[in-house]
């Protein structure tokens, strides 16, 4: 399996304070990968630097054998690389099918509609409250929204930062249900999600990041049987 993704050394900084303190990982073609790790870990500081939102202070960041640590947000996305960030970030006076519609803005094609449809495939709930504002959804469907919107560019790795935060149990087990069917469909995963269990359960392979560093990895099964693992995220003795 060939990497699609490729983060070498990686150290990001705001002002003085080092974030992610050179940190390297991969992530094949068609795999889920986790990172877990409590908050302040650098976590999702790794994903706004892969997505171009922030620069490295040092290392590299290779997308399908390309460089991209300098490349500019937007054109990052219309190489097949989509972010979606936690805590949803949807235009809540706007529609929903007008902020899945979003998500296509890098695109020209003549599939836009079809893709439209695919993500009311996936989420039924959207297609048929498509008119509604999506100020008027609860928490699980604004997410539901906001991972259609990111499919809506036709990524070929999508990045997920924390999709189960503030979500009813039920709705997290959708959520982590449909990031199974979207890797069934031959999108990579990258996730970053607190929820360690249900993270480890759908990866191919973990991370464990703990104030900036790794400090552990695996396959997904042998971080969840891991005594270090279980004692830290699974709240287990």
């Amino acid at each position: 399996m060939s990497d699609m993704l490729e983060v070498k050394d990686l150290e990001v900084s705001y002002g003085k304070i080092k974030a992610v303190k050179g940190i390297s990982f991969t992530v094949g073609q068609g795999e889920v990968v986790s990172l877990i790790g409590t908050n302040g870990a650098g976590k999702t500081t790794t994903l706004r630097t892969i997505s171009g939102l922030l620069r490295p202070t040092k290392g590299s960041i290779t997308f399908k054998g390309q460089r991209i640590d300098q490349t500019p947000a937007h054109e990052i996305v219309t190489l097949g690389l989509a972010h979606s960030p936690e805590g949803r970030r949807i235009f809540p006076q706007m529609t929903v099918e007008e902020n899945l519609l979003l998500g296509a803005f890098t695109r020209s094609d003549g599939e836009i509609g079809k893709d439209l449809q695919a993500a009311y495939d996936l989420f039924p709930i959207l297609g048929e409250r498509s008119k509604q504002p999506a100020g008027t959804f609860s928490g699980g469907e604004q997410q539901m929204l906001a991972m259609g919107r990111a499919m809506m560019s036709r990524p070929q790795l999508l990045m997920l930062d924390e999709p189960s935060m503030g979500l009813s149990p039920l709705m997290m087990k959708r959520i982590m249900s449909t990031i199974k069917t979207l890797q069934e469909q031959g999108t990579t995963i990258l996730l970053v999600e607190q929820n360690a269990q249900a993270a480890l359960r759908l990866a191919n392979h973990g991370y464990v990041l703990e104030v900036g560093k790794i400090v552990l990895t695996g396959t997904g099964r042998e971080l969840l049987t891991s005594d270090e693992v279980r004692k830290a995220y699974l709240g287990e003795d």
